[in-house]
């Protein structure tokens, strides 16, 4: 579960900071959006590895960390494509 919580909970924290920085008023290019989606990565990634010890295994932890960073980076695929 550890390693679900790093490593999925590290792309699920990626692909999270880049769709709210795509999907923000403003777009990628808003003034002082930088700093504060750099600094809104630690604790999404937190959150993700805390996540990652309230299922039952291992197996359904990276499961549902997989999953959700697929769907995010989906996502953040889409709006780069569409929004850009």
């Amino acid at each position: 579960m550890t390693s679900a919580g790093v490593f999925g909970g590290l792309a699920l924290a990626l692909a999270l900071t880049g769709l709210f920085a795509w999907l923000w008023p403003g777009g990628i290019a808003a003034h002082g959006k930088y700093q504060f989606v750099m600094w809104l990565l630690a604790p999404l990634w937190l959150a993700a590895m805390n996540a990652a010890f309230l299922f039952r295994n291992g197996r359904r932890a990276w499961l549902a960390l997989g999953g959700a960073s697929l769907a995010a980076f989906a996502g953040l695929s889409a709006c780069r494509h569409f929004l850009a």
